[in-house]
């Protein structure tokens, strides 16, 4: 018996996905999927054959309990005492592609390869989006 292994050359799909009443993390493991290649046959940890994924409605997205007022996001400039704290509700006002695009990242691997992997995913906060020409196909996610 012959194992199949993907090419990282092999042709992409585009997928859009509307984010309007979804929840933040069970929409982000979805696309994480997409994004690594779990959803074909013939997936393969070690390369990058997964689709692209195009967002749409971002600052839309549902957050569960309290975490719209206590989550917060960190960041670090790089500098001595440059750790910055960002609150859930002023990010969803000012970046809201910024929290899909942390939760799928944390759901992607660690390394080069997972960087690469998320290049693929492109977040907008309105429905408009410049991919048009890539034809992509509505993501059926479960609920």
């Amino acid at each position: 018996m012959k194992t199949d292994f993907a090419k990282t050359g092999d042709l992409r799909s585009w997928y859009v996905v509307d984010a309007e009443g979804k929840v933040l993390g069970r929409l982000a493991s979805q696309i994480a999927n997409v994004l690594r290649g779990k959803n074909k046959p013939n997936f393969t940890p070690h390369l990058d054959s997964g689709d692209f994924v195009v967002v749409l409605n971002a600052d839309k997205i549902v957050l569960t309990g309290n975490k719209e007022e206590a989550k917060i996001y960190w960041r670090y400039t790089g500098y001595y005492g440059g750790e910055k704290a960002t609150p859930a509700k002023k990010l969803r006002a000012t970046h809201p592609e910024r929290m899909i695009q942390t939760a799928v990242q944390g759901m992607l691997p660690k390394g080069p390869l997972g960087r690469q992997q998320l290049k693929k995913l492109k977040c907008y906060a309105g429905t408009d989006h410049p991919h048009a020409a890539q034809q992509p196909k509505p993501l059926t996610l479960a609920e």
